[in-house]
This record gives structure tokens, sequence and C-alpha cells, in this order.
């Protein structure tokens, strides 16, 4: 899987300029596989970007301002989504990615693995003593029943006396 940056190499305004290096940055940082594609100087990317960013996440314009982020073919977020990801530590998850071994994210993940496994061997504890409790209430009921059929025999056999 190769995320996608794409970028604007000859952008005339610095907060974009400042969002592009932030994203990749971090991503370097991070030692995430990614392409920047350049919307600038290339018409193919520009438009790919544009068409593939859905309706919903696009500006007002209709035009939205790089960079986007996508993993292949599917659509991450822009440099704001990006962001609140990154404040998060949820960049993995942001980016579709799974977090590398011994990450705050994967010890994050594994923790809410093992409290939902945990959850699960409760409920199919509970489950098993719901069971063996509706066994032991239907054992009962049978004594009961085989009693009291008893009990009648015994009435029946001294009546007929």
């Amino acid at each position: 899987m190769v995320i996608k940056v794409f970028l604007a190499s000859s952008s005339g305004s610095t907060a974009i300029k400042k969002k592009q290096q932030d994203v990749v940055g971090f991503l370097e940082a991070l030692k995430v596989e990614y392409a920047q594609l350049d919307i600038a100087c290339n018409e193919e990317n520009r438009m790919w970007m544009r068409q593939n960013v859905p309706q919903e996440k696009k500006p007002a314009n209709g035009i939205p301002l790089p960079p986007q982020i996508f993993n292949e073919e599917s659509y991450c977020g822009d440099y704001d989504t990006f962001f609140d990801a990154k404040e998060d530590n949820s960049v993995y998850a942001f980016l579709g990615l799974p977090p590398p071994p011994g990450s705050k994210q994967a010890h994050a993940d594994e923790e809410e693995q093992e409290e939902a496994d945990e959850d699960r061997e409760e409920e199919d504890l509970q489950s098993e003593e719901e069971e063996e409790l509706r066994q032991l209430e239907e054992e009962e009921e049978a004594e009961v029943q085989e009693e009291e059929e008893d009990d009648e025999e015994e009435t029946q056999g001294e009546e007929a006396e």
C-alpha cells in the first residue's frame, strides 16, 4: 500500500507550503512509504485528485487544495483531518495502515483487543453459568414433578384400599 500525497510544488501560498511540509515531514518521521504527486506541473495528477476527493469533503468552490492524502485509491483526508489524526495519535488509522509493533497506537490497539477478549470471555462465562443454572432449574422441576406424581400414586393407592 502506498500513501499518495498530492502537493503543489509551485504554490504561491506559504500556508499551503507549510501544510505540505508538515504532512511530508511527519510521514518521513514515521517512516511511512509515500509518493508525492505534483498537481502544479502535472494536469493528470490535478484532475485525478479533484475527481477522487469526495464531494462532501470539497470546499464551497468545489476545488480541493493540496495537500490531499490517499491510500492507493482510497481517500484519507486533507491537511485538517491529518492534523486532527496527528493530535489524536491516530495517524496510522487515518492512513488506513496497521500501526508498527511497539508504537503507542499498536499498544493502544492491543489493549483494546485484550479488553474485547476479556469482555467476550466474561460473556461466555456468564452464558455458561446461565446454562448451568437453567439445567439445575430443569432438574429441580423434574424432581418436584416426579415427587408430585409419586405422592399422587400413593394417594390413589391409599384411596383404593
